[in-house]
């Protein structure tokens, strides 16, 4: 086998993930929960993929003011930093794009779940949480919850080395941003107060 110790290897098909914590977290999330909640007891809301819970309209977060404002600067700033590393693991040029983007806030109480969906027609998808809906910072918390898009891989090929699922713990600021083919959800809530979070879709124009 010593002819093959020069041999290539590598993974194909993986899929990106971008994780941070924003540093004016702690600023702006007193902020985003005193609206999220003032408005979530002005509208009742939508039902998507939620399970309970409240689903504010899709929008620019406009109820949410100056913060709001901030914050999606944030996930701007978040999408171009995540597409130029793309880019650069594929060696290439970082394209020109311009980009569409719509956001919306999520309440979860106790028991309320969001269903594993994509966001097909867009391109990248992500979530900042405002309040991981818990009151001790050790506690396991309600994660968000992705999933393999590949199920065949991780039932046939060496599951025992595989992983299907990834559990990320919210934590106040912590911004996730993947590819909206990537199946997600959230887990029923456990925690001891409203779980707060603020999920968005970014879209690459022209798209796909």
């Amino acid at each position: 086998m010593r002819e093959l110790e020069g041999a290539r290897f590598g993974n194909l098909f993986a899929s990106p993930l971008l994780a941070h914590v924003w540093a004016d977290g702690s600023e702006l999330n007193a902020q985003l929960k005193d609206s999220i909640l003032e408005h979530a007891r002005r509208n009742p809301g939508r039902e998507l993929t939620n399970v309970g819970g409240w689903h504010s309209e899709t929008g620019r977060l406009e109820f949410c003011g100056h913060a709001g404002e901030r914050l999606i600067g944030h996930m701007r700033d978040m999408t171009e930093e995540a597409t130029l590393r793309l880019y650069a693991e594929f060696a290439k040029p970082r394209a020109s794009l311009n980009w569409t983007l719509n956001a919306w806030a999520n309440i979860n109480g106790p028991g309320d779940f969001n269903k594993v969906h994509t966001h097909p027609g867009s391109t990248w998808s992500g979530v900042y949480y405002v309040d991981p809906g818990s009151s001790d910072p050790d506690a396991e918390s309600t994660p968000l919850h992705l999933s393999d898009p590949c199920p065949s891989r991780t039932n046939i090929f060496f599951p025992e080395l595989s992983t299907s699922n990834v559990l990320i713990k919210p934590e106040p600021g912590l911004m996730i941003l993947f590819p909206s083919y990537v199946p997600h959800g959230v887990l029923p809530h456990r925690g001891d107060r409203a779980r707060i979070s603020i999920a968005f879709n970014v879209r690459k124009e022209p798209f796909p």
